[in-house]
């Protein structure tokens, strides 16, 4: 994959972002929703009620098809995401109704951040940006994250390494 440079939020950047309020409320469920599962907008914007499972052993599971890749995904998720969705709906309900990606948005998207104080050019994509670069801060190793992104090759992880500049300076 070619370099990018991929902007993502640290953990203290996002905690800002949950405590400021959002134009578009669907917008803000769902990219915080994003942040803490990796998923992509195409992926949640297409995931229903039916898609999410519990079991006592393993916890909440969301089982899909990724819209990018068509690979079947088993994706473990937590109870903090799972909250951010609210009152279960009927199986056919999508998790984020009127869910939509549009100009409009990604400007109440860029206002959202600024008036959290943040100073970083951030997009839906980069939720899960911060979903990989968190788990790599928090010391999950690559191949994990990796997995839970649903990513074919570890290449394609590989670039999240560059961007922990607090893991080279610890090392």
């Amino acid at each position: 994959e070619k370099e990018t440079n991929r902007e993502y939020l640290t953990l203290e950047e996002l905690q800002k972002l949950v405590k400021t309020e959002c134009e578009v409320p669907i917008l803000k469920q769902s990219f915080i929703f994003s942040s803490l599962t990796g998923l992509r907008f195409s992926d949640v914007k297409s995931l229903k009620w039916k898609n999410l499972y519990y079991d006592s052993e393993n916890g909440w599971i969301l089982k899909y098809t990724q819209q990018k890749t068509k690979g079947v995904e088993n994706l473990p998720i937590s109870e903090q995401a799972v909250k951010l969705l609210g009152e279960k709906k009927d199986d056919d309900v999508l998790l984020f109704e009127n869910l939509t990606y549009s100009a409009y948005h990604n400007k109440k998207l860029h206002k959202w951040v600024k008036d959290a104080g943040i100073d970083k050019h951030i997009t839906y994509h980069s939720s899960r940006h911060t979903f990989a670069t968190l788990q790599l801060t928090m010391d999950t190793d690559i191949y994990t994250v990796s997995k839970l992104l649903g990513h074919r090759n570890l290449k394609t992880t590989e670039i999240y390494g560059k961007v922990i500049d607090k893991k080279k300076i610890d090392a």
